[in-house]
């Protein structure tokens, strides 16, 4: 199911370069609000920084793709060194088509991280590549809208845990 998580994450810090080894992941596709930073924050936690550095050094390419506006989304991707797709229209898959294009991989070494079931993972699903997908930063959403989806998340949560999945943290 496109909407089910094929893996959760506690946040962004917890996802290792080993573990993008193994399934072959060589680019990452990240989204901004309560995934990098909290909703709406310019401000990025030293372990984000560090997270940043480490993968990074460990050659992994980076990008940004948000919904969010270009007034939103340069300042905050410029600041840390990353190219950045705005308005990406998540869920569907055309901001992730742009970024995969950037990048220079194939789609198989891609993976969308993000923080929403539909937004970020519909996104991943409908083009065909997984999300690495995370609890969010802070417990609260700025846009309405985001917070009534919120609301529907938890059922595909439950199914990922139910399907045996597990947290890495």
């Amino acid at each position: 199911m496109i909407l089910t998580p094929e893996f959760i994450f506690r946040n962004v810090e917890a996802i290792h370069p080993d573990f993008l080894a193994r399934q072959g992941i060589k680019a990452l596709v990240l989204d901004v609000d309560n995934t990098l930073t909290g909703d709406g924050s310019q401000m990025l936690d030293e372990s984000v920084k560090a997270w940043l550095q480490q993968m990074r050094e460990a050659g992994i390419s980076l990008t940004v793709v948000s919904n969010n506006t270009a007034k939103r989304v340069r300042p905050f991707a410029e600041r840390i060194g990353l190219e950045w797709v705005s308005l990406a229209c998540k869920p569907l898959p055309i901001g992730l088509m742009v970024a995969r294009h950037r990048l220079g991989v194939t789609k198989s070494q891609m993976a969308m991280v993000g923080d929403q079931i539909y937004t970020d993972r519909m996104a991943a699903g409908l083009y065909g590549i997984p999300c690495l997908f995370l609890l969010p930063r802070t417990p609260h959403d700025k846009a309405r809208g985001v917070q009534i989806k919120r609301k529907f998340e938890p059922h595909w949560v439950q199914k990922y845990f139910r399907k045996g999945g597990k947290l890495y943290e």
